[in-house]
């Protein structure tokens, strides 16, 4: 099963309380090859005075990185402060899972992949271009550049293997 975003409901002002205790819930439960990342998506801005502040931009919901199983969605539901899941019916019916296009551009605007690069990818690997002049192209890993979130993809073009620079969000595993 792939592992997908969803987006759990929360109390406004709880999102930090339920991403703590979700953490907390994986671990002690022993559900870390089910749920992965938790993030509340922000925003930083700079008011008119020069100070930096952090913003939610969706205030009462939290994302999850996860494969959807019986007990993961257990795990989740059943978390102190979480109200459900977007895109269920209720009655126990699974939600469902966020399109990645739409978890790109927000994951971007906050400087973040979808493809955890650290854990998920490794010189050699095949990838997915999904944005960009080369969407749609199959490549292999050549180089990562984790702080700056690029990777430089060997494309077969024209029958030779060409180097091309391309960012985390652009790419699928």
């Amino acid at each position: 099963m792939d592992k997908l975003w969803y987006v759990v409901t929360t109390y406004v002002g709880h999102e930090e309380n339920v991403k703590e205790k979700l953490e907390a819930r994986t671990e002690s439960m022993g559900m870390q090859d089910n749920i992965f990342r938790v993030v509340i998506p922000t925003i930083t801005e700079v008011d008119d005075k020069g100070k930096t502040k952090v913003k939610k931009m969706f205030p009462g919901y939290v994302f999850v990185e996860m494969v959807m199983s019986d007990e993961a969605w257990y795990a989740v539901r059943n978390t102190p402060g979480v109200t459900g899941f977007i895109g269920s019916s209720g009655k126990g019916a699974k939600p469902t899972p966020l399109q990645p296009q739409e978890v790109d551009r927000i994951l971007v605007n906050m400087g973040i992949s979808r493809v955890d690069a650290e854990s998920e990818l490794k010189v050699g690997d095949k990838v997915n271009v999904i944005d960009g002049p080369f969407k749609g192209m199959m490549g292999t890993v050549d180089t990562i550049d984790l702080e700056n979130s690029r990777l430089n993809v060997l494309i077969d073009l024209f029958g030779q293997e060409t180097p091309v620079e391309v960012e985390l969000y652009q790419v699928s595993k």
